[in-house]
C-alpha cells in the first residue's frame, strides 16, 4: 500500500484518455489497477479536501486521526499524512485482501461505500482492520443532497450501487447508514453522525451539487 502521488504529465494523461476512449468499460476497469501501479495517483483534491477546513475548525484530526491510519478509496486525496492509501491497484476494497486484522489506529473512507457490491461485507472488513479503541470514519454521499432522486441509477456516477440516508432504509436502493452499522458492527459505538452540507447551494436535480453533500460518521471500536 503506497501513497505515491505525482503531477500528471502529458504522456500519462494521454494514455488514460486512450484507455477510456478505446476499450470497453469492463476492460477499462481491469486495466485501471495496472495504470495506477505504474503511475500512482495524481494529487486530486476531491471530497476529503472539500471537508478539510471544516474538520480543522472542529478539531477532527486531533480527536480521531492519531497513530497510523488507512484511507480506503483515497484516489489521490489523502485524509492526512499519517494515512496509507488503499485503492483499486491494491485489491478489492470490499475485502482488503492481505491487510491483517487490527492493523490500524483509525480507518477512513470517503465516497467509496456506494461503489461496493455488498456494503455490509465492506463495513465488516474495514472494521476488521481497525484496532480496538480506534476510530472508524465514514464519509458517504447523502442521497437527498447529492443524488436528489430516490432510485438507481445515479445521474452522476453510473458505478454507484447504493444510495444513503442517515437513519432509515428505503427500498429498493437506499440504505440507512445507522441501521446498517448497528446490524453489521455490534461492537461499535457511534460517536456522532451528521449531515454535512457546508457550501451546498444547488437543489436542482438536473444540476450537480456544489459544496459538501455528505453524511459523516465517526464510530469507536469498543
Amino acid at each position: 500500500m503506497g501513497n505515491k502521488t505525482y503531477k500528471e504529465n502529458f504522456f500519462s494523461k494521454t494514455l488514460k484518455k486512450i484507455l477510456i476512449l478505446t476499450i470497453p468499460r469492463v476492460a477499462y476497469s481491469w486495466a485501471l489497477p495496472f495504470y495506477y501501479k505504474i503511475f500512482g495517483h495524481c494529487n486530486k483534491p476531491a471530497e476529503t479536501a472539500k471537508a478539510k477546513q471544516r474538520r480543522l475548525k472542529e478539531g477532527f484530526f486531533e480527536k480521531y486521526c492519531n497513530g497510523d491510519g488507512l484511507d480506503i478509496g483515497w484516489g489521490g486525496d489523502l485524509l492526512s499524512a499519517n494515512c496509507r492509501g488503499w485503492d483499486v491497484e491494491d485489491g478489492d476494497a470490499q475485502y482488503l485482501p492481505g491487510v491483517p486484522d487490527s492493523a490500524f489506529d483509525f480507518v477512513y473512507s470517503s465516497h467509496t461505500l456506494e461503489h461496493m457490491k455488498n456494503p455490509a461485507i465492506a463495513l465488516k472488513n474495514w472494521w476488521r482492520v481497525l484496532k480496538k479503541g480506534g476510530y472508524f470514519i465514514l464519509y458517504i454521499p447523502h442521497r437527498d443532497l447529492y443524488e436528489k432522486k430516490k432510485a438507481l441509477p445515479s445521474k452522476w456516477n453510473p458505478d454507484h450501487k447504493s444510495f444513503f440516508l442517515l437513519n432509515k432504509d428505503e427500498a429498493p436502493d437506499t440504505i440507512g447508514i445507522v441501521p446498517l452499522i448497528k446490524r453489521t458492527l455490534p461492537d461499535s459505538k457511534i460517536i456522532y453522525i451528521k449531515e454535512c452540507s457546508q457550501g451546498h447551494t444547488i437543489t436542482d436535480p438536473e444540476i450537480h451539487s456544489d459544496g459538501e453533500y455528505s453524511i459523516e460518521v465517526v464510530a469507536l471500536k469498543t
